[in-house]
């Protein structure tokens, strides 16, 4: 068995109906490049090849009611990867907003804690063509935080796909095995008896944290601080209904961007979101004097020898809506990027988590419970939205056969912060995944419409 760690598990204990965290994707996928043909038959038989090199794919949750930490991961004896792939067909015209539609209804469906925490979605008739002749097909992703971060959840995808069609799957890897009741608890009360120890070791790095923080905001050079957002449409308590849109940009004129201005392709991402953003309440009269700020979640694998799936740490950067010239807020961004990268660092890598091992699941439920019902998250939103920007491989990929034409990332949303930007480079483009809850926001086309816009902004001052 393997046990979750605490920031693993924080996001089974955060999990009510209303606000799922599982991640998601949509994946673009020509069939025409299939050794064979496309039939579903073929798709699911390489899947549960492949799947045999990914144990993740494999376990499920386990528990004991004498377990005083944290649940375990143990191998599903019953596997079946029938019960994780389904297969469904758009209605006419098979178009991006049909595949919104029915995305975002699949994004609203709660895992199945009985099983694995995965599933696929094969969508088929996309744009009025057939797959089995070549055509296009959709396949959605659904893989819970618990079990996945950014970085564990592309190498999870690297292993569905290749740079070769015919690419014959990997080796097969063993799982985490069995565990009893018993077992679980035992080991569980162990781990909850050196509880203590470990709370002295974070306490000393915790507190110089807080001392270089201090010494930090005396300098103006600390990070956007947390519950300092402005509130928005978006920063409420959700349902638990979602809705989906998404955008491509070409990756070669953000390069051209980011080249003219002397500063990072994540500044220039940022840039695009804090522009779409500005247009989009500047049209609802909702602009706030004050910035937006987003999180970003920032990946710690390089830094952290803790357990767990999810290495992550994250910070809080300010969009600085509120300047008009696109040119000065890119510029303006880059240094708010570079300020709060240089505070993120000076934190611990594994702070986050080394906190979160400590708090018992209880505690997490009823803290969300209570930030839920006092509607908090409206009056007082930790930060607007959240951002993310996931490198991915610049050379053709394909999965199960198909190419891989486009692939919108989708990150969970929370009370109060009600929006999810995520975008990803893959082979020359820059694919935007916008996620939110239609309560909300109920059409966000015009603001995936406008990251086009925003960029055309940018590149207007290149020249």
């Amino acid at each position: 068995m393997q046990r979750l760690s605490g920031l693993d598990a924080s996001f089974l204990y955060l999990e009510t109906a209303a606000q799922p965290l599982h991640v998601c994707s949509i994946l673009e996928l020509d069939t025409s490049t299939v050794p064979g043909g496309y039939t579903f038959d073929r798709l699911h038989d390489e899947l549960a090849m492949r799947v045999k090199a990914m144990p993740e794919f494999r376990e499920k949750l386990a528990d004991s009611r004498f377990n005083p930490d944290h649940p375990v991961w143990v191998e599903d004896n019953d596997f079946d990867v029938q019960r994780h792939l389904h297969r469904i067909g758009l209605p006419a015209p098979g178009g991006r907003a049909e595949l919104a539609e029915i995305c975002g209804h699949i994004a609203s469906l709660p895992l199945d804690r009985s099983r694995p925490l995965w599933e696929m979605w094969v969508i088929e008739n996309v744009a009025g063509t057939d797959a089995h002749a070549g055509g296009k097909l959709a396949l959605m992703t659904k893989v819970h935080h618990a079990a996945v971060d950014g970085v564990t959840g592309a190498n999870l995808m690297s292993t569905l796909c290749s740079t070769e069609p015919d690419a014959p799957p990997p080796d097969p890897v063993p799982g985490a095995g069995g565990a009893s009741e018993l077992e679980i608890a035992v080991n569980g009360a162990i781990k909850f008896a050196t509880r203590p120890l470990k709370l002295m070791n974070v306490l000393p790095s915790t507190v110089s944290t807080v001392i270089d923080t201090a010494r930090r905001a005396t300098k103006g050079l600390t990070m956007a601080a947390p519950f300092a957002a402005p509130k928005t449409a978006f920063n409420a308590n959700v349902t638990g209904h979602r809705n989906i849109a998404f955008a491509e940009l070409d990756l070669d004129d953000v390069k051209k961007v980011r080249a003219h201005f002397g500063v990072k392709v994540n500044d220039v991402v940022m840039a695009l979101v804090s522009g779409v953003l500005r247009r989009f309440l500047l049209d609802r009269g909702e602009l706030p004097d004050s910035s937006l700020v987003a999180m970003i979640p920032v990946s710690v694998h390089e830094k952290s020898d803790r357990p767990g799936r999810n290495q992550v740490s994250g910070m809080f950067s300010s969009l600085h809506t509120n300047i008009e010239d696109p040119a000065e807020r890119l510029m303006a961004i880059a240094a708010a990027n570079s300020t709060a990268k240089q505070h993120s660092s000076a934190i611990g890598a594994t702070l986050l988590q080394d906190w979160s091992q400590f708090a018992a699941p209880a505690v997490f439920g009823i803290a969300m419970r209570v930030y839920a019902r006092s509607n908090l998250s409206a009056a007082v939103p930790v930060h607007n939205l959240v951002v993310s920007n996931v490198p991915g491989p610049q050379v053709p990929l394909y999965l199960l056969g198909s190419e891989v034409k486009a692939m919108y990332p989708l990150g969970p949303i929370f009370h109060g912060s009600g929006l999810n930007i995520t975008v990803m480079s893959l082979n020359g483009k820059l694919d935007v995944g916008i996620i939110s809850c239609p309560e909300l926001l109920p059409d966000l086309w015009d603001m995936a419409d406008d990251f086009a816009v925003a960029l055309d902004e940018l590149l207007d001052v290149t020249g």
